[in-house]
């Protein structure tokens, strides 16, 4: 008989525990919406906290109801093409453009379990990352997200984006 009891309060806590977990996900607010880049840096080693697009970081981080989403951040002091005309940039200004910028487009989901967001790219503008899967742990409220790449980059740095919803 105390078998049996067991079972039962054994099944109960688990209906319990997954009603809990169904409550606290349906909780979180949805990462739909049109979100502006506040913060662009990344974490060195050391524990400092470094600029990683510039002072004047700009971005935009827009995600539809399906998961499908669109992200730019561009580095807002990056410096102007001197022609006016990015045919005949000089090997600096590639550069500069190229580096002080990453979009990349594609569907995110959230892995609840991990607590994780799972970006798909599919295009990207640093062609290595097409048809990769991230997953970065990631903060969300109501009005912020923020999350960080999980692998280091070569000089050991994490980058994190702050992100702040359109109202």
């Amino acid at each position: 008989m105390k078998s049996i009891h067991r079972r039962r309060l054994g099944a109960g806590l688990a209906l319990a525990a997954t009603a809990l977990a169904t409550a606290a996900a349906a909780a979180e607010p949805s990462l739909a919406g049109t979100w502006t880049l506040t913060a662009a840096d990344r974490l060195a080693p050391d524990g400092a906290r470094r600029r990683d697009y510039g002072e004047h970081p700009k971005g935009r981080l827009i995600i539809d109801a399906q998961g499908r989403y669109s992200l730019q951040i561009f580095n807002g002091d990056r410096p102007r093409v001197a022609s006016g005309d990015k045919a005949t940039s000089t090997p600096e200004e590639f550069a500069a453009a190229a580096l002080g910028s990453s979009t990349h487009y594609g569907t995110v989901a959230v892995d609840q379990a991990a607590h994780v967001l799972v970006f798909r790219i599919v295009g990207a503008s640093f062609r290595n990352w097409e048809g990769t899967e991230q997953r970065r742990k990631y903060i969300l409220t109501a009005d912020s997200l923020s999350y960080q790449v999980p692998t280091p980059r070569p000089d050991g740095s994490i980058p994190i984006s702050e992100w702040r919803r359109e109202r």
